[in-house]
């Protein structure tokens, strides 16, 4: 069980500021965020596989022929440090032709990540931490949602360097399309707490730039050992259709 300690000092003194979200989805557009597809340039959304149907922003397959590792991100233009993060997602559908089995209602929201503009044409996933969201099998086996993965990065939990890419959290096993409300807290590099439905399920800091779980990727943008404690939120494309709402951020730069 990984330890997670009360929300504070930040949302104590946020608390005093009073709570300002911030929108970061208009519900009506993409305007604001950058697409980064494997195998094209930032910005070329092949087959329109970001668009914004019924008040969500929704990854969509049915233009592709074939997933073919075309792993993709939807990057949001501003970069962040410290903030909390919410929203909502769902699965729906049917997993895109030629996506991988581990990538069945795989899905999930990278942060401090590097800019879109830096991943070459061929770099699959972003250097980042990433909130990972899972779907559960209708064969009642646990697939908890809400795992922490680093491709590109180290993490330390209950002070020691986690030892596998992605870490499960104590989290539930949510099977079928309904919505999802998870949270995220972020204070750079120092602490980061996932939530699902208001429940903290995992926690972990020290967050550094090294590892692999990243290919394609410039190496000057991975000097390994560096603290990591800004940049860009990436939603993930992974070959199973999902749908994000309700996008808000609430920046805690001034509470440090």
């Amino acid at each position: 069980m990984n330890r997670v300690l009360p929300l504070l000092p930040l949302l104590a003194c946020c608390a005093a500021w009073g709570e300002d979200w911030i929108p970061l989805f208009d519900g009506k557009s993409l305007d604001g965020w950058t697409p980064k597809i494997r195998g094209y340039s930032a910005g070329e959304n092949f087959a329109d596989t970001f668009r914004v149907e019924d008040g969500a922003i929704t990854v969509s397959y049915d233009g592709y022929e074939s997933f073919d590792a075309r792993y993709g991100h939807l990057f949001f233009d501003t970069p962040y440090s410290h903030y909390r993060l919410r929203l909502e997602y769902r699965f729906v559908g049917d997993q895109g032709h030629g996506g991988q089995g581990w990538a069945w209602r795989n899905s999930g929201v990278m942060f401090h990540a590097q800019s879109p503009e830096s991943m070459p044409d061929e770099q699959d996933f972003p250097i980042s931490i990433e909130f990972q969201f899972l779907g559960g099998r209708d064969d009642g086996k646990p697939r908890s949602t809400a795992a922490m993965c680093s491709p590109g990065t180290e993490v330390d939990i209950d002070g020691k360097q986690a030892t596998d890419h992605c870490v499960p959290a104590a989290a539930p096993t949510i099977v079928g399309d309904d919505w999802v409300r998870v949270e995220l807290l972020v204070e750079g590099a120092d602490r980061v707490v996932h939530y699902v439905e208001g429940e903290p399920v995992i926690e972990y800091g020290n967050l550094t730039i090294g590892g692999g779980v990243v290919n394609g990727h410039d190496p000057a943008m991975k000097p390994d050992g560096e603290s990591l404690s800004s940049g860009h939120i990436a939603l993930q494309s992974e070959s199973h259709p999902i749908q994000f709402r309700r996008i808000e951020l609430l920046d805690l730069e001034g509470c440090k």
